[in-house]
């Protein structure tokens, strides 16, 4: 029982240690999106969690636009005045002078086109102008900033609209610091520091540990076995870090992955044979097309002397052996067996030609003697049945009908060569057999490539299945 202990223990371990890692390599991953897709995202967690951005501003480089924060201090410096001296007094005069200079320049300058902002401007132009009325942003502005239509009765109304429509799309606008290469500022390389660190000492580690087990590894070839975490090592791309991310949760049974790795497996093996077969398949009857056009074929059908020696397994011509075997089955087995419909057939055929006789029907018609015809037929449709196999039972037992035989084929196998040989029979065989592979190739092979290999594949993984519950 102690023994037990003592070896789970260094496992327990290390499968702790690699959920550790792992988790490690999640929350960097995370940290990595957040940084990737922060400005994107900076006017809702401006909206939606103001601190965060204070805090995070900083790492992006990220700072209140000088134009734009002039211009929303001097809208606060109005709403104290009037709120002190009223809208009337000289300093909030002066105050919507300032505002109608700084709208100008605004509309001028575009100051939101430094942070990719223009379609913001657009949007408080299009909300000042339909507020006030007026065909243009100027007129619109000088128009809002203005005694005449802040009077005392609209000034709470109107600061209203100004403080929930247009101040939050005018305070998402920043301006962002530029490096010496001409990048934005960024620090998120101090954040991921020590995570890179960890990762590498890790990484070292992990290849000096390979290496120690594998002694004929080097120090590359140990540091290739994980080749998937150099993606947590580098200071750029740093999404890719979503693939030892998803390996090392996998890897720490933290992360399930057996349905869509055993698809993949199946979506490769599916692909893969598909492209084999098809690439075989073709491959095999271009050089069977490439040997019918070169002649190959009839050189080893009509010049045996030109051919390897065929190697038998068992002494034995299997060809000859299978043909003779076929032939003794037709003859013991399936002749009995089908011999009414022989004798059918026979009998049709005697009747049909007796039909065709002025003899024969001149027979039918003399009283007393109709029925002869008809029993003349059936004996003569036995007799020849029975005959025709008694013929042939003869001709395989009967070694001079079996020398006979072969004679005879030996004789026709030979003339048909003599007949083969010739040039233009010759040539148009092969250019039948070519055409043939031709349509055994677009008809079979890229079929089977397109789409038999998916039926082919299930009823592998079928077949190991049951291996698996039988064994």
């Amino acid at each position: 029982m102690t023994s037990t202990v003592v070896l789970r223990t260094p496992l327990r371990r290390n499968r702790w240690f690699e959920r550790c890692i792992a988790i490690l390599t999640l929350m960097n991953l995370s940290l990595v999106f957040f940084d990737l897709t922060y400005v994107a995202l900076r006017d809702f967690y401006l909206q939606a969690l103001p601190p965060l951005t204070r805090i995070y501003d900083p790492v992006k480089g990220i700072e209140p636009h000088p134009e734009t924060q002039n211009y929303l201090h001097k809208v606060n410096e109005l709403q104290e005045e009037v709120l002190q001296t009223g809208l009337q007094s000289p300093q909030a005069a002066s105050l919507l002078s300032e505002l109608r200079v700084l709208s100008s320049q605004i509309i001028e300058d575009n100051p939101f086109d430094v942070a990719n902002k223009s379609g913001t401007l657009a949007k408080i132009k299009n909300e000042i102008r339909l507020r006030t009325h007026e065909q243009s942003a100027r007129a619109a502005f000088a128009t809002f900033w203005s005694q005449t239509y802040l009077s005392q009765q609209r000034w709470q109304s109107e600061i209203n609209f100004f403080d929930s429509q247009i101040r939050p799309l005018i305070e998402t606008n920043y301006y962002r610091g530029i490096d010496k290469v001409g990048n934005f500022v960024n620090f998120f390389w101090l954040i991921d520091l020590p995570f890179v660190i960890i990762f590498a000492l890790e990484y070292l580690s992990r290849t000096f540990y390979i290496s120690r087990r594998n002694p004929n590894l080097n120090w590359l070839e140990a540091m290739l076995r994980r080749w998937y975490d150099l993606f947590l090592l580098l200071p750029f791309w740093r999404w890719l870090r979503v693939i030892p991310v998803i390996i090392r949760l996998y890897q720490a049974h933290l992360l399930n992955l057996e349905l869509l790795r055993a698809q993949l497996n199946h979506d490769f093996a599916v692909s893969f044979a598909g492209e084999l077969t098809e690439m075989v398949g073709i491959q095999i009857i271009d050089q069977m097309q490439d040997a019918i056009r070169r002649g190959d074929l009839a050189r080893w059908l009509f010049h045996p002397e030109t051919r390897r020696p065929y190697v038998q397994v068992n002494n034995a011509n299997e060809i000859e052996a299978i043909a003779t075997r076929l032939f003794n089955i037709s003859v013991y087995d399936v002749l009995p067996q089908v011999q009414p419909d022989l004798e059918a057939l026979v009998r049709h055929t005697i009747e049909s030609t007796l039909n065709e006789s002025p003899i024969y029907q001149q027979i039918q018609n003399i009283p007393g003697l109709s029925q002869l015809p008809t029993q003349i037929t059936e004996n003569l449709t036995k007799d020849m049945s029975q005959r025709v196999y008694s013929s042939l039972i003869k001709t395989l037992e009967d070694p001079v009908s079996a020398k006979l035989t072969d004679n005879l084929i030996t004789n026709f196998r030979y003339s048909l060569e003599q007949e083969l040989q010739k040039t233009h029979n010759l040539q148009e065989i092969q250019s039948w057999l070519v055409d043939m592979l031709e349509e055994v190739k677009i008809n079979y092979v890229k079929k089977i490539a397109e789409g038999g290999m998916e039926k082919v594949v299930e009823e592998a993984e079928n077949l190991r299945y049951q291996a698996t519950i039988l064994g």
